[in-house]
């Protein structure tokens, strides 16, 4: 894994001495991402220019350096990624004349983009990728990003300039960009507590989304192309639902992600797996293990905090599967130093409250292996979330009752204090009962009374349900699900499908991105293999979400693997006592940020219904831990960006 920048001056004003300054300047802001070694390539002539950070994992030698000029010299690359089916690739071009300096995958993917074109190349790599190739022939600049977004990749052209990089702060770095935030974006951020592609916090730039790359040329055009159109995949598979019998489709998934998570065992370096004792990272580690002699070495944190803590569950699944296993207790105020630090790994306003004990993993992990592998993606891929059952059983209720009746139920639903249905909640035994049910039928009251079910998805993931930034347009759903809600008639996959446009990639992957780079850390997901996502489109609804329990067919593979009663208990998210925090440790903290004179510099927030939020929080009223967790990340990266 590696981190890239660079950008492209056509008028060459900079000179050879100030553009490879600004480029070395560029690459030390992402040197996490890349600390084996740092390479730049400047050509005055174009006024071209790619900075590179390595992280060493296959062909360590100097033959694997970047940026990496073709055989040929007619082409140069700056690559971030992993390209797992590059043998068959590097044997064909070889048949073709191509003759191979080292045994890297970017070497490969560098000749066969030269070789078969760049369009034509991606759509025959399984792996994850964000790169920048320059052709030297057609002078022509083209930014690729793999199909899911695991990688990321920014771009933007600011006073005549175009800027490209992993992360935004590579480009940020350089002193002719202009800093500007993006009000809109900024305003999304808090509704939904994550930046969404195509957009980036930041005026002047961009998020290349996944499955697309982007031609620049000498006349500054630009042309833009979905090499991998997911909604259209989508609407494919769902007209061939395959017909085989189920146990034969739990025989073709096993068999796919063996293959899948086997590609990605290949590394020079120290390799082994985050293991939560749910259900993907536990199938993720056990198809490591059947794919090894040696013993599978695992990483799992805890906490003593009761509701919070996985630990036990990963233990046992790990004595099962044979693996060498590390775990780790984190105490409150080992999470809590992290807190002011986490701006400066999210170089954007990130919202996910996750990110914390994300960032505790990846650096307990990267203290024994340079590679990990994750289980991130089962849940969008084979419905796994809560909410897509809580959402098809509010499809009913739209079908089924007029709009009069639910709007009668919510006010009966707003009516009884949150506080209230949490003293009701008790009622209900432990282990069925929800975290947080008062704020939650509050929620649901919300949402039950709008008008149309197409709003229902969005408006359960909103956190803001009106604006707090003035002056900024009104608030929109990710683009992903605007494109999702009309590519496929189920509902469920109609949600799935959203997700994996928008939420997968702009918050799940973008959080283990950053938690995995800060720590120079390589996190592979086989889950999200390509061939994995296709296999999960054509599969019947049956196959996944059946009795109010999801991501069946998966659980049915881990069967062959992990007895049932190991991992059979009620979903737990990967998360932190925020409210209590918020209420104690982190109150000092959090009341600098929200402070109204800071809420008020540059007039970015709405300080009336920020302070009244908070005011409730700690009295104890409503638990908006998460609605004033996103304004506080937004602060914070105000303070240390801006």
């Amino acid at each position: 894994m590696c981190g890239l920048t660079g950008f492209w001056n056509p008028s060459s004003s900079w000179g050879v001495e100030k553009s490879q300054f600004f480029l070395r300047e560029m690459a030390d802001k992402i040197k996490s991402r890349g600390p084996d070694s740092q390479g730049i390539w400047y050509d005055q002539t174009t006024g071209i220019g790619f900075a590179h950070q390595r992280l060493s994992i296959v062909d360590l030698s100097s033959a694997g350096q970047q940026p990496m000029h073709s055989s040929s010299g007619n082409s140069v690359i700056a690559y971030n990624g992993e390209i797992y089916n590059t043998a068959d690739m590097r044997q064909e071009l070889e048949i073709n004349g191509i003759q191979f300096r080292g045994h890297s995958d970017t070497e490969v993917l560098l000749e066969g983009c030269e070789y078969w074109g760049v369009e034509a190349m991606v759509n025959r790599c399984i792996g994850m990728f964000a790169f920048a190739f320059w052709d030297r022939k057609l002078r022509r600049l083209t930014l690729v990003r793999d199909r899911v977004g695991i990688k990321p990749l920014y771009w933007g052209r600011c006073n005549g300039v175009w800027y490209f990089g992993s992360q935004p702060k590579s480009i940020t770095a350089n002193p002719n960009f202009d800093v500007r935030v993006n009000r809109d974006v900024m305003a999304r951020f808090i509704q939904y507590a994550y930046v969404s592609a195509p957009d980036c916090i930041y005026q002047d730039l961009q998020q290349l989304r996944p499955g697309h790359l982007l031609h620049i040329d000498e006349n500054n055009d630009t042309n833009m192309v979905r090499y991998w159109d997911l909604p259209n995949i989508a609407i494919i598979q769902s007209d061939k639902i395959s017909e085989a019998s189920y146990n034969d489709l739990v025989g073709e998934l096993e068999a796919l992600l063996l293959d899948a998570v086997d590609r990605r065992m290949i590394a020079e370096v120290p390799l082994g797996a985050f293991l939560s004792g749910g259900v993907d990272s536990s199938l993720v580690v056990a198809l490591m293990q059947a794919n090894s002699t040696q013993k599978v070495r695992t990483f799992s944190i805890g906490f003593n905090e009761q509701g919070y803590n996985e630990a036990d569950y990963a233990s046992e699944v790990a004595k099962h599967l044979g693996t060498d296993h590390t775990e780790m207790y984190v105490s409150h105020q080992q999470v809590l130093d992290l807190v002011p630090r986490i701006a400066e790994a999210y170089d954007e306003p990130f919202g996910d409250s996750s990110q914390l004990p994300t960032q505790m993993l990846c650096s307990l992990t990267r203290k024994e292996v340079t590679v990990a592998l994750s289980g991130d993606g089962g849940d969008e891929l084979f419905a796994g979330y809560n909410r897509y059952l809580v959402s098809e059983h509010l499809r009913k209720g739209y079908a089924n009752f007029p709009r009069s009746l639910r709007k009668l139920s919510a006010g009966f639903l707003r009516s009884i204090k949150p506080s209230a249905w949490d003293s009701i909640g008790k009622l209900i035994p432990r282990g069925k009962r929800p975290a947080m049910l008062g704020d939650k039928l509050h929620k649901l009251a919300a949402v039950i009374g709008l008008d149309d079910f197409e709003q229902v998805y969005p408006a359960l993931l909103e956190y803001w349900s009106h604006a707090v930034v003035p002056r900024a347009g009104d608030p929109i759903s990710p683009i992903g699900w605007s494109e999702g809600a009309s590519a496929v008639s189920n509902t469920t996959m109609r949600m799935q499908l959203m997700d994996m446009l928008s939420y997968l990639p702009d918050d799940i992957l973008t959080k283990v991105d950053r938690a995995s780079m800060d720590v120079s850390l390589e996190a592979r997901v086989p889950l999200l293999d390509h061939r994995v996502v296709e296999f999960s489109l054509r599969l019947p609804q049956s196959a996944k979400l059946v009795n109010g329990r999801g991501k069946l067919i998966l659980r049915d593979v881990l069967d062959r693997y992990v007895p049932r009663e190991l991992i059979d208990r009620p979903k737990m998210g990967f998360g932190v006592p925020l409210d209590a925090w918020l209420r104690g440790p982190l109150r000092d903290w959090a009341e600098d940020l929200l402070d109204p004179i800071n809420l008020r510099d540059d007039d970015m927030f709405d300080v009336a219904p920020i302070r009244r939020r908070w005011d409730e929080h700690l009295s104890g009223q409503r638990n908006w831990q998460y609605s004033l967790w996103n304004v506080l990340m937004a602060q914070s990266w105000r303070r240390n960006w801006l």
